[in-house]
């Protein structure tokens, strides 16, 4: 059974979104998300740097989320939600996968640590436009990539997808809600998914 060790908001909702598209028994551990905890020697015992989520497998213990994605994919899935490996349609997948969270969430993701870790005072509103640039070129990017698509990879829901709609729900929350057309209506689409709305509930 896998268990996913989750907190409201953070990236195990990709986990939770992947186990419900796939259709797949699972249960979730909800911890709180709190400075203490995360830094607690029971939680670094889980995740060495203190992040949310961690993946449990039977006796097998991971972080990452898009690493766990894609473990439970291959472990699971049946070659659901992802081209068929050593094809271009999956290096495009892996590329949107990779850029989802290495390269789009990146930007956001210093912004709520920016606001975490300094005082109102403190914060510099020059270093978070900047971060917001980079995350707002990003969304660029994407509205120009699905133009006239659906989904990110070929004609098909894939677990790009579930990537890159985490990224976008961040997005929305820390960045902006008016962006480009294309790219707001994907995220819309996404929405619209059970699994997505089951995930998003937790």
């Amino acid at each position: 059974m896998l268990t996913i060790y989750h907190a409201v908001g953070t990236r195990s909702l990709r986990v939770i979104w992947t186990c419900e598209e796939l259709k797949i028994p699972y249960q979730v551990e909800t911890i709180p998300f709190t400075a203490d905890y995360r830094a607690s020697q029971e939680w670094r015992k889980m995740n060495p740097v203190g992040k949310v989520p961690v993946l449990k497998d039977d006796d097998f213990i991971m972080f990452e989320s898009g690493a766990m994605v894609q473990y439970i994919l291959d472990r699971h899935g049946n070659g659901q939600l992802q081209p068929k490996p050593g094809t271009p349609e999956h290096g495009l997948y892996l590329q949107w996968c990779w850029f989802a969270e290495s390269t789009f969430a990146r930007p956001i993701g210093e912004i709520v640590n920016h606001r975490r870790v300094f005082e109102e005072h403190q914060q510099s509103d020059a270093a978070i436009n900047e971060m917001k640039d980079r995350a707002s070129l990003c969304v660029k990017a994407l509205d120009e990539a699905i133009e006239g698509r659906e989904f990110l990879v070929g004609n098909e829901f894939t677990a790009a997808d579930i990537m890159m709609g985490y990224s976008m729900f961040i997005f929305d929350k820390y960045v902006s809600s008016d962006h480009h057309n294309n790219a707001h209506d994907y995220w819309n689409r996404l929405q619209q998914r059970e699994a997505c709305k089951v995930a998003f509930t937790l």
